[in-house]
């Protein structure tokens, strides 16, 4: 796979671009209230919008250095990892799904 088509899949991709845009302004929110306010539950929706990409990444992270040493900047990188690790696969399948679609439409 060149690296054209592996941008191309991740970023170029409507869907995927859709996806990126959730989750950055995901991101955005979260860093917005951390702040100028209290953050609570806020930060929670970044890992759920990147599941379970981003929970087993914090999952390896902790069994390695423990849950307690486990630092925000490597979770930050999980989300970040993990977001455009899916942006990749829903390119990648949502170009399978029109391949399919138009071979089928042509027979």
């Amino acid at each position: 796979m060149h690296a054209r088509t592996l941008l191309r899949l991740t970023f170029a991709n409507p869907v995927s671009a859709v996806y990126l845009a959730i989750v950055g302004a995901a991101i955005v929110f979260e860093a917005a209230v951390a702040t100028f306010g209290e953050p609570g539950f806020v930060g929670i929706w970044p890992f759920l919008l990147t599941a379970p990409v981003s929970l087993l990444f914090a999952m390896v992270g902790a069994s390695v250095d423990g849950p307690e040493n486990l630092s925000y900047w490597f979770l930050a990188g999980g989300i970040v990892v993990s977001a455009l690790v899916q942006a990749f696969v829903l390119g990648a399948l949502t170009e399978t799904l029109r391949g399919r679609l138009r071979r089928a439409a042509a027979r």
